[in-house]
């Protein structure tokens, strides 16, 4: 209900204001104070568990819950304000000071940060006050992590009582305020209320007249005053209205031009970010689409010197370098002053892709820095296109801010052409990637023997990259412009190998309707790629000795012999010198086709190309597929980089077509790769064995640490020393092996 009178609204205000005051007084003091209390109780939280982790760490390393039950009892009994604590360890909880059993809820409930660092959390108890709970790593978490929970009831009953001498306080303090406040509203509103009561005794026409007497000549002045304020007011209320509509109108302007520069700053922060000329243009058109929305969009850019173009558009990238056409393009473009509309196409291909359709007009908005013209905006208008002029305005302030990065995408583009042959030559060799020191001995073998007719013994793990070493063997050769003939000797049988080989003659067996020449007959002049060499028979083993011994063929069924002229490159995963010693190979035939022996190491042993080659797949594939997929994130790196990769190269690249795949954003994360590549890394991760020769080593690894442990007599720190390693190494050594204490103590089996 309002107040009925001036007396009544200053009583009321008076009250209120002085009750919030005291409210705003109360919330602030109670809670600074509570924060205060929060933060003491957190600080010294932290410091009971800091003491509490570094007590803990031994009993848990040795395995000795007993004394680390007694411990966290022990620090239960000496403080009040401890609710609980307990002790995880890879999901199990090894003690704790609950009576009835942890809460399952509890155990999840927290957890340190994954860099390692204590986690602190507020949980709230169903019956009970506000717990801070901390968790705290053991052992830099390798021995579990320690749980502590503190209570904030102390600190809700001091609040309590702060909050209620405040109380009284602002209690005391209102009954004076309206006491004085009271005495000094009706000093003042008195004479306020005699003018009233004599200007509602006065009627309204003749309030000038009436107010006007003598003995009430303020009230005249008073009236006569409004009135003059009334006609004003009207006055400079009529100039308001005008000037808000203009004010109005100014907003929407101001309003719009903010709009055009938000988004003009933010299409530069996104260019920015983007080196590579192709990809600045990607992401313009996609963004410029938005605000101008015609057809296809393309991007015609000058290199630094002017003699050659960069035409750039969403699916191609083409370097011009004819100077003719760049003559042509500066011709066209240089009397251009700002975005215009063409209905004859100003500009053909190639200077525009083959495919744009400009049937319904050609848009040109010119690419300027600094007054210089570096390039254009070509654009496809869409059928019953009526360019906004704000739009071409808005185009044009934006290609003018993007100019200096797309200068700088040019002159990044042209570095990147004089370094390609350099970065192509470390890189790689003929499809081959890879700078690691193994693979560059490679390339240079490859180069020294590819002139030559040299046979050639390639040798490597399944997934290295056989054949491509054969294939580039072939093609640095001098028979290059001849044919390659791959033969995997594993994929046919006994029978059928020896015809594939060499040919047969019609009726040589059953099903011999027609002679056929062989592999070797059909690479002449070229060179034939004997893949999985160690997987030949005896008899054909014979033959083909006699093939690379005499340079002649001889067809199933037939009597003659045919020359050949081919170069012979054979591949295995097999050790031919072991298969030669248990009499499974012909030792003539090895020395034969080993003239040149070529290893190809596995990825595992040159893991510093594992980005080299991922990065190589994600691009080919992405643009195979016409995916904008450019990059992995850090963890699904580092998971690439820790497989240890059996299926070597090949492997490598089916994973990278897998994330492919799966992915959603613009790059590769963990959870695209596949569950067998994520899986190993985290068998790695726990130490699981991943092939018998690994059991062995973590097997004779635990002897050791056993050994030396009970040679010092249980003392880590002089077991750390006889082993030369540190004594937190030490410890995750025995974590890891299971070594208890019991374990410790038993006498060596070893004499």
């Amino acid at each position: 209900m309002l107040p009925q009178s001036l007396k009544g609204t200053l009583l009321l205000g008076l009250t209120g204001l002085v009750m919030a005051c005291s409210l705003s007084v109360a919330l602030i003091a109670s809670h600074r104070y509570s924060a205060s209390l929060h933060a003491t109780l957190a600080a010294e939280g932290e410091r009971l568990a800091h003491g509490l982790a570094l007590q803990v760490a031994d009993p848990i390393l040795i395995n000795d819950l007993v004394t680390l039950q007694k411990t966290l009892d022990r620090q239960m009994s000496s403080r009040g304000d401890i609710v609980y604590l307990l002790v995880v360890r890879d999901g199990r909880v090894l003690a704790h000071t609950f009576e009835e059993g942890v809460p399952e809820e509890l155990i999840t409930a927290n957890a340190p940060a994954q860099d390692g660092r204590p986690s602190q959390k507020e949980l709230v108890a169903a019956h009970g006050p506000t717990l801070i709970d901390l968790a705290w790593p053991v052992f830099e978490g390798r021995a579990g992590v320690l749980r502590l929970g503190l209570s904030e009831s102390q600190n809700a009953a001091q609040i309590a009582r702060l909050l209620s001498e405040i109380g009284l306080f602002t209690l005391l303090i209102l009954l004076l305020a309206v006491g004085g406040g009271l005495y000094f509203v009706r000093r003042l509103t008195r004479p306020l209320a005699e003018l009233v009561d004599a200007a509602s005794r006065v009627e309204p026409e003749r309030m000038a007249m009436a107010v006007a007497v003598p003995e009430q000549a303020e009230l005249a002045a008073l009236a006569v005053s409004f009135n003059g304020m009334v006609a004003r007011l009207g006055e400079a209320m009529r100039d308001l209205e005008g000037k808000r509509r203009e004010l109005q109108t100014k907003t929407i302007e101001l309003e719009e031009a903010h709009g055009r520069m938000s988004t003009s700053c933010e299409i530069m922060r996104g260019v920015s970010a983007i080196g590579e000329l192709s990809g600045v243009a990607r992401y313009l058109i996609r963004r410029l689409r938005g605000i101008m929305p015609c057809g296809e969009m393309s991007f015609l850019v000058f290199d630094s010197r002017r003699d050659a173009l960069y035409r750039a558009g969403e699916r191609d990238f083409l370097a011009l370098r004819a100077p003719e056409t760049t003559a042509q393009a500066e011709a066209a473009l240089q009397g251009l002053p700002r975005p215009t509309r063409h209905a004859v196409p100003l500009l053909a291909p190639p200077l525009v892709p083959p495919d744009m359709d400009f049937s319904h007009g050609q848009g040109i908005a010119p690419l300027r820095q600094e007054g210089e013209l570096i390039g254009a905006l070509v654009t496809a208008c869409a059928p019953g296109c009526a360019c906004d002029l704000d739009e071409a305005d808005m185009i044009s302030l934006i290609l003018g801010q993007v100019a200096g990065t797309i200068r700088r995408a040019v002159r990044h583009e042209e570095e990147r052409e004089l370094l390609r042959p350099v970065t192509e030559q470390s890189q790689g060799c003929c499809g081959l990637v890879g700078k690691d020191q193994r693979m560059q001995t490679v390339y240079r073998l490859i180069e020294d023997v590819a002139p030559t007719d040299a046979t050639v013994l390639i040798l490597g793990e399944s997934g290295t990259g056989k054949e491509m070493a054969a294939r580039a063997l072939h093609e640095r050769s001098l028979r290059h412009a001849g044919p390659f003939v791959v033969i995997n000797c594993s994929a046919y049988p006994e029978t059928l190998l020896e015809s594939e080989l060499f040919g047969f003659e019609r009726g040589a067996f059953t099903g011999a309707v027609r002679a056929r020449p062989g592999r070797f007959e059909q690479a002449d002049g070229g060179t034939v790629f004997l893949d999985e060499i160690g997987e030949i028979s005896p008899s054909a083993q014979v033959k083909l000795l006699r093939v690379l011994q005499t340079q002649e063929v001889e067809r199933l069924g037939g009597n003659g012999s045919r020359k050949v002229d081919v170069r012979v490159v054979a591949a295995t995963n097999r050790d031919l010198a072991e298969e030669v010693r248990r009499g499974s190979f012909r030792e003539d035939l090895y020395y034969r086709l080993s003239v040149i022996p070529l290893t190809l190491p596995p990825l595992r042993e040159r893991r510093g190309d594992i980005p080299l080659l991922a990065r190589h797949f994600l691009s080919m594939q992405a643009l195979r597929s016409g995916r904008e997929v450019t990059a992995f994130s850090s963890e699904a790196m580092r998971i690439l980089l820790a497989h240890s990769w059996p299926g070597n190269v090949r492997e490598l690249e089916n994973s990278v077509e897998h994330a492919l795949v799966l992915a959603k954003g613009d790059r590769i994360e963990a959870e695209d790769l596949p569950g067998t590549v994520r899986d190993a890394e985290a068998v790695l991760q726990a130490g699981s064995p991943a092939a018998p020769q690994g059991e062995r080593l973590r097997d004779n690894e635990r002897q050791l640490v056993l050994d030396a442990l009970r040679a010092a007599g249980g003392n880590k720190k002089e077991a750390a020393r006889r082993l030369g390693i540190s004594r937190s190494t030490l410890y995750a050594k025995i974590e890891r092996h299971g070594i208890g204490t019991a374990e410790i103590a038993a006498p060596s089996s070893r004499s």
